[in-house]
């Protein structure tokens, strides 16, 4: 995948169907960062995001996962 673009949104639409306007605006701030810092997030990590902005995982379980 080219450097400069990378959608999240577009790669795993299925993700961000569960997540109302203001989740999904969090998730592509958090993604945008990531990706400002050279970052390429994974599905998994996707998805995890989208598990906090929904608040269905809390810290502790994402980093149980290693993620956090």
């Amino acid at each position: 995948m080219a450097r400069g673009r990378f959608d999240a949104e577009e790669r795993w639409p299925e993700l961000f169907e569960q997540l109302d306007v203001h989740q999904r605006y969090a998730v592509v701030q958090s993604l945008a960062a990531v990706r400002h810092d050279g970052g390429v997030p994974s599905r998994e990590d996707v998805a995890n995001l989208i598990d906090r902005a929904r608040g269905a995982a809390g810290r502790s379980a994402s980093d149980a996962r290693g993620d956090g």
